[in-house]
């Protein structure tokens, strides 16, 4: 495994744990969004090198620093 795996993987444990905690409603969805982005990331950063997902990554942060707002 590479660091880039368990890193994504990490983010997604946090962002899923943190989605179940939001009470239902549109931030929860967005939440989810950013912990299945999260997950696909860290499937992927198993099979290819970790530079690849640097764009895919900020994208979902900057997703997940709009739900927090």
């Amino acid at each position: 495994m590479s660091d880039a795996y368990d890193y994504f993987k990490a983010h997604a444990i946090a962002a899923t744990q943190k989605a179940r905690a939001l009470p239902f409603g549109r931030d929860k969805q967005k939440q989810r969004v950013v912990a299945r982005v999260y997950h696909l990331l860290a499937r992927e950063a198993a099979f290819t090198p970790n530079v690849h997902h640097l764009d895919a990554f900020r994208a979902a942060r900057r997703l997940e620093r709009q739900v927090e707002r």
